[in-house]
């Protein structure tokens, strides 16, 4: 039996332990995870630049992308993360048209670093801590699940964001609101006053409620 032969049996015996790590923590993994197997971070460095794995971004590694949707990708990366403006108001069928990008609601003391990724692209929006518990729930996504703004909370971000969405999609979000017959407008005044955008609400879609 030769050294070669040797060798490369001993770098895929590692690889699939790597591999099983990675789909035993769901799918992605950080570096200080992979730290945890005790393997000499040149041979992770290797299995990337052989296409056995795939760093996602820095200090993130997959087996491989195609195992997730984009949506399971962004959920899975920013699990602290709020779906928030146009992409919460398409998640609950509120826009007909998917949004390029991902706005994301962030503790601003989030390292801006996360957010450098070539796919998808991530739009962070910087928020002190104590407003990302105010009215959060979960959807699924794919396999994984997001945290989103419960509806009313959302409609009042968009209202006080108003100048970071795209015309169009915040004027089509806000009326498909007002013909939801779920809506729950008690709800809605309740955020609009933690949000401080109860002038906004009565100006601008009270005269629908």
């Amino acid at each position: 039996m030769s050294d070669s032969y040797v060798i490369n049996e001993k770098r895929e015996l590692i690889l699939q332990r790597v591999k099983d790590h990675i789909y035993k923590n769901g799918g992605v993994v950080k570096k200080n995870q992979l730290n945890e197997l005790g393997i000499d971070y040149r041979r992770i460095l290797d299995f990337v630049e052989k296409g056995d794995l795939v760093r996602i971004k820095s200090g993130y590694y997959t087996v491989r992308i195609s195992d997730f949707s984009e949506d399971e990708l962004v959920a899975t990366l920013f699990p602290d993360a709020v779906l928030n403006l146009e992409n919460a108001l398409y998640a609950y069928g509120y826009l007909a048209q998917k949004p390029y990008g991902w706005k994301l609601s962030v503790d601003k003391n989030t390292s801006k670093s996360r957010f450098k990724l070539d796919f998808p692209q991530v739009i962070p929006l910087y928020a002190e801590p104590e407003t990302l518990k105010l009215g959060v729930t979960k959807i699924p996504m794919g396999n994984a699940e997001m945290q989103i703004f419960e509806k009313e909370r959302l409609i009042c971000e968009c209202l006080k964001y108003e100048d970071k969405m795209e015309r169009e999609l915040f004027k089509e979000g806000l009326l498909a609101f007002i013909r939801d017959p779920k809506k729950d407008v008690a709800k809605l005044m309740k955020y609009a006053r933690d949000r401080r955008v109860v002038k906004k609400v009565q100006t601008m879609i009270g005269v629908w409620l």
